[in-house]
């Protein structure tokens, strides 16, 4: 079970062009950007990255939005794990449990989970969060993570799962995001 005590979200790559051509990619922006708000009304950290920015772009604007109090951290690296900074400031929030939104689900973000898994953290892919620029990656990506020992969730999946309980100001603020 997820934890909210015990989790970080990690963003990754939502960049750019590539953000708008991967397959559906409308839905994935705008529940990267419910998550990203409702994990913050739950009070969890949030690890972003940014591949090569200055020829990617930025992040896209509906989730840069939500992240005003902090930085993007940059890569050259597919896995985020192979970037030093990520490691610091991920082992430095003291948390073992990883969920995982970005693109491409069967580059960047696959090789994150294997490279997290492999490290100690338990890893989830929030399904409705990944994609690839065609389905059938997304897919492939998907089903190679949970073969390796991932789990995979949704939006709504991860958020009342930390929630535990239907009641209060958070509950009241989180029902609302997601419907």
């Amino acid at each position: 079970m997820l934890q909210k005590d015990e989790t970080v979200l990690v963003l990754i790559d939502i960049q750019g062009k590539l953000a708008e051509i991967v397959d559906n990619s409308e839905f994935v922006i705008e529940n990267i950007a419910k998550m990203t708000q409702g994990v913050q009304l739950l009070g969890l950290p949030i690890l972003w990255l940014e591949q090569y920015p200055k020829g990617l772009g930025k992040t896209v604007e509906a989730i840069a939005q939500h992240l005003t109090d902090q930085q993007p951290i940059e890569k050259i690296t597919y896995s985020a794990y192979d970037t030093p900074e990520f490691v610091e400031k991920l082992e430095a929030t003291g948390r073992k449990k990883v969920l995982l939104a970005g693109i491409e689900t069967h580059i960047c973000v696959y090789q994150t989970a294997a490279h997290l898994l492999q490290n100690g953290y338990e890893v989830e892919v929030l399904a409705d969060c990944v994609s690839s620029r065609t389905a059938k990656n997304n897919e492939i990506g998907l089903q190679k993570i949970t073969q390796i020992g991932a789990k995979v969730t949704s939006v709504e999946m991860a958020l009342f799962e930390m929630l535990q309980i239907a009641k209060g100001d958070t509950f009241k603020a989180i029902s609302k995001l997601v419907k």
